[in-house]
């Protein structure tokens, strides 16, 4: 199994400066629509449809998440339209919709802006491939609070949210 291994900030405004003046690049933008099918403290299944935010063919994932924090170990694979969506119309559940945003710094690290489109919420992401890595990142200034330990924060509360049910 993979290791997850990112931390999340809460994004006060969008970095439209930053992409005007070259500071950031944009790398890519995406409508992700994402549904739990099961949900523990610890250990999530979820089901995605991504698609090119201008338009043009969507893909499908299913992912495997345990663990919580700053690392977390994760099976995610493709799947095929008609099982995403067997498996959404079984749910009988609501997606949590973001649109994505990716943008590289002049560094070339690579930043995931997510917009929520059910909430007034903005935040930003940053992966690294180790934890020593993660643990001496420096957020830069446009970067808000860090918020990936907060609960409220978290994809799943927030789609929790979207159905209508507390934790």
């Amino acid at each position: 199994m993979n290791q997850e291994i990112e931390r999340k900030f809460f994004l006060s405004a969008y970095p439209q400066g930053l992409l005007d003046s070259g500071e950031l690049k944009l790398a890519g933008r995406e409508v992700i629509e994402q549904t739990y099918l099961a949900l523990t403290e610890t250990e999530e299944i979820r089901i995605r449809r991504l698609a090119p935010a201008d338009g043009g063919t969507a893909h499908y994932t299913h992912t495997y998440k345990r663990g919580h924090g700053l690392s977390r170990g994760e099976a995610e694979y493709d799947i095929s339209e008609e099982i995403y969506k067997q498996l959404l119309e079984g749910s009988g559940r609501l997606p949590l919709i973001k649109t994505r945003t990716k943008v590289l710094d002049t560094s070339g690290r690579l930043f995931e802006i997510d917009d929520y489109h059910q909430f007034n919420l903005q935040t930003v992401e940053a992966e690294f491939a180790s934890v020593e890595e993660a643990e001496g990142f420096v957020a830069p200034v446009w970067f808000g609070e860090e918020v990936g330990s907060q609960q409220e924060y978290r994809n799943k509360t927030l789609w929790r949210e979207v159905q209508g049910i507390g934790d």
